[in-house]
Parts: C-alpha cells; structure tokens; sequence
C-alpha cells in the first residue's frame, strides 16, 4: 500500500516578516499520511552588491527550509529507532 507525504513551502519577503533587510525566508511543512507534521525553516538575504532577482531568493530559501526539514526528519527517525531499541541511535544524513 503506498502512502502519500505532502511538503508544503510558502515563501515571503521582508515586507511580509518586517525586515529592514532584503530577505527571503522559507516555511516547509511535511504532513504523513497518518496526520504528522514536521517543519522546516529557511531564509536567504541579498547581497547588496548582488542584482536582486526574487526567484533566486526564493530558490535558496526553499532548498535551506528543506535542508532544515530534512534534518529535523532524520533527528525524529532517530528518537524512533532509539525509543525502540531502547538505546541511542545516530542516522547518518
């Protein structure tokens, strides 16, 4: 039977976190088939020397909230394993 994970990654700029910087930041949310959620955050400022392209913001916070998700995923994994096998358990990324 296969099971369907949902990864949602909204996006916002400094206007919308009230930011003095010019600042992407990233929510990723992972939602399992049995009603889980983990998120993850990220966030990517422009360099002022840098021509301001949003989309390539964007693109570096969402890959940092979903580097950040990723990590938190394997951290809950371990608790997992470790919580089964009664001893401490490090998964390698």
């Amino acid at each position: 039977m296969a099971h369907t994970w949902t990864v949602q990654i909204e996006l916002f700029t400094a206007d919308e976190v009230r930011s003095d910087e010019p600042i992407t930041t990233a929510h990723a949310t992972l939602t399992t088939t049995q009603g889980g959620s983990l998120d993850g955050y990220g966030r990517a400022r422009l360099n002022p020397d840098d021509q301001d392209v949003p989309e390539i913001g964007e693109e570096l916070a969402a890959a940092r909230a979903l580097r950040d998700l990723a990590d938190r995923l394997l951290r809950t994994t371990s608790d997992d394993i470790a919580a089964v096998e009664h001893h401490k358990v490090h998964l390698h990324p």
